[in-house]
């Protein structure tokens, strides 16, 4: 009979314990996302240095453009990595994977800004942006589906969480290496050099995930197609579309709500970058602590359950909650980014439905390319349309709207396209 036990889904006459597998497809996350997290903490700063304007909101916005260009590759890196994890072995994918984004990380820390080197600076930072992007575009999804390959049937979504757990526990690390650095250094100091310190330290968590992931000996699931591309676009494309659907609202009520906010509160609230800073971790803890709840529940209940209840939050929550961040009381805009942080969570804890809809044969090119396609042009975008919308309408709680539409698409995926998977076999 067949189960999905994770001791009959791997061919390794010894699986490894169950707190190594987590490690091993938490860690990497923790990694990439602190990378990612920093850039879009720093991106006012990154704007005057790189993207020099007389009007700091054009240096903004092009500092989002290049922080945007990184997620509009990222569903090529989602093909190349997604290749490789269905052809040669997810562990594979994994390694790569850090080590592609380590290396651009420290060099954007090392590089000479445009006062320096002129028009080379800004070319070299989009470029490097979009090398971690390609990076970011196999980790996740390919960490996600090693959690969920090796999990028993019944604790499927409370095992992927941990890849989510991860993300967000990177974006926090991000968030906190900014608070301390905000917080102990003047503005001048930061401007000058104190930005490079939290990319530089990025080398250090990239270590350690090589040390994890190259002392695993665990694979996947064997291939079942020698063209996981062509499967892809063929017969599965609808598999494809669905889970691309689904992960529009996520993606955009997450980095409006933990990437955004930290700009949107220094920007547009016109308070101390530290209040910004301390706001965004404080949540973004609280939400570490709501993610595995809400997976220990989509275990039980269902998928669609938790899914209709995140979305419905932020689709009608999102205009409520943006008004709480648009606030002078740093306790008001804390409940605000409190209300998304259940929102999330919600989603957040039935990821596990992503690796559910794609066939194995195709799972990891599949997932790869819808969920990097919704990301990428939906979700990475998000703190620039926010920027741009605030700019053309003059309207603070303008991103909202965006929130609110996105979140309603991925809301009414989830009614009438995505069934419940529960008790599907892998």
């Amino acid at each position: 009979m067949p189960t999905d036990s994770p001791a009959t889904t791997h061919g390794t006459s010894k699986e490894p314990s169950h707190t190594r597998i987590i490690m091993a497809g938490l860690v990497g996350n923790v990694m990439e996302w602190y990378d990612f997290a920093v850039y879009g903490y720093f991106a006012s700063v990154i704007g005057q240095l790189f993207f020099p304007s007389t009007d700091p909101a054009v240096s903004l916005i092009a500092a989002f453009g290049a922080f945007a260009a990184g997620f509009l590759v990222r569903p090529l890196g989602g093909v190349v990595f997604g290749r490789i994890g269905d052809l040669v072995g997810r562990r594979r994918a994994l390694m790569l994977s850090v080590l592609c984004m380590a290396v651009p990380t420290v060099l954007i820390g090392l590089l000479p800004t445009y006062a320096s080197i002129g028009m080379a600076a800004p070319i070299l930072i989009v470029v490097l942006r979009m090398v971690q992007g390609l990076s970011v575009g196999g980790e996740y999804t390919t960490s996600v589906i090693f959690l969920v390959e090796h999990s028993p049937s019944n604790r499927r979504a409370f095992n992927a969480v941990w890849g989510v757990w991860g993300s967000v526990a990177g974006i926090l690390l991000g968030s906190l290496m900014g608070s301390i650095v905000a917080d102990t250094l003047s503005a001048e100091q930061l401007s000058a050099w104190g930005w490079r310190i939290p990319f530089l330290l990025g080398a250090l968590v990239a270590i350690t995930g090589l040390l994890v992931r190259r002392a695993l000996h665990a694979e996947g699931a064997p291939a079942e197609s020698s063209q996981p591309l062509r499967d892809t676009f063929g017969r599965h494309r609808g598999s494809v579309l669905r889970v691309a659907l689904l992960n529009i609202g996520q993606g955009v009520t997450f980095y409006a709500a933990f990437v955004y906010a930290v700009t949107y509160i220094k920007v547009v609230d016109q308070l101390p970058e530290g209040i910004a800073f301390n706001n965004n971790t404080a949540a973004m803890a609280l939400l570490l602590l709501f993610l595995p709840l809400a997976a220990w529940l989509a275990d039980r209940m269902g998928r669609k359950p938790m899914l209709i209840a995140g979305f419905a939050l932020a689709a009608f929550g999102a205009l409520p909650l943006f008004q709480l961040m648009h606030h002078s009381d740093p306790m008001l805009i804390f409940l605000g980014e409190v209300g998304f942080a259940l929102a999330f969570a919600c989603i957040g804890g039935a990821v596990v439905v992503n690796v559910e809809l794609i066939p194995r044969a195709v799972r990891c090119t599949g997932l790869a390319i819808g969920y990097n396609t919704a990301i990428g042009l939906f979700g990475g975008t998000t703190p620039l349309v926010a920027a741009w919308l605030i700019r053309e309408t003059g309207n603070p709680l303008a991103p909202a709207w965006w929130v609110a539409g996105a979140a309603g698409i991925s809301l009414l995926t989830t009614l009438f396209l995505i069934p419940e998977t529960r008790h599907q076999s892998l």
